[in-house]
């Protein structure tokens, strides 16, 4: 005859059998799902300065400000296997030193039942747009793009990059402002 400790550790087996059968179940119904949408990205204002890099070497480096718009309507990608998502705003661009530079200027996360509608008018970079050096000044070929990760309740993360960027060029001259 079975004691009660072995009933249990049965019962308990089975319930987590059936747990991670309806978890998996969670997860393949959505795996398979596009997340992309359209982006609108439109810039505003470009300013670039000159300044002391007090990260390495005491020489100057380029600093990046930029003023954007941010249209989306984000609310097909949210199903009932996500729990957030984290938007960010990335410039990418090329150097003589570096093939490939990515910085985040922007950043979000978005919550289930939060507004689906990005509507962002004159928004300033959130952080720091650096280079290690000089690589910004008459660069036309710096590219934005917005993406974001989907938080689930279960299964992968997954990256997704959104259905529009834009192209900037940068100045050629230095600002001398003191304010952005």
């Amino acid at each position: 005859m079975n004691t009660v400790l072995s009933r249990a550790n049965s019962l308990f087996a089975f319930s987590l059998s059936v747990m991670a059968a309806l978890t998996f179940g969670c997860f393949i119904t959505t795996a398979f799902k596009d997340r992309r949408v359209p982006v609108d990205i439109h810039v505003s204002r470009v300013m670039l300065k000159n300044v002391d890099d007090f990260t390495g070497p005491r020489e100057r480096s380029d600093l990046g400000f930029i003023t954007f718009d941010l249209s989306a309507d984000i609310k097909p990608i949210f199903d009932w296997n996500v729990k957030q998502l984290f938007l960010y705003l990335s410039a990418e661009y090329t150097t003589k030193s570096n093939a490939l530079n990515q910085v985040v200027l922007w950043d979000k996360i978005v919550l289930r039942g939060e507004s689906t509608k990005l509507n962002l008018r004159d928004m300033k970079s959130k952080y720091f747009f650096f280079d290690d050096g000089n690589g910004l000044r008459a660069n036309k070929n710096i590219t934005l793009t917005l993406s974001w990760n989907v938080v689930p309740n279960a299964g992968i993360l997954p990256l997704v990059m959104g259905s529009g960027h834009m192209s900037v060029p940068f100045p050629e001259s230095y600002e001398t402002t003191k304010s952005y």
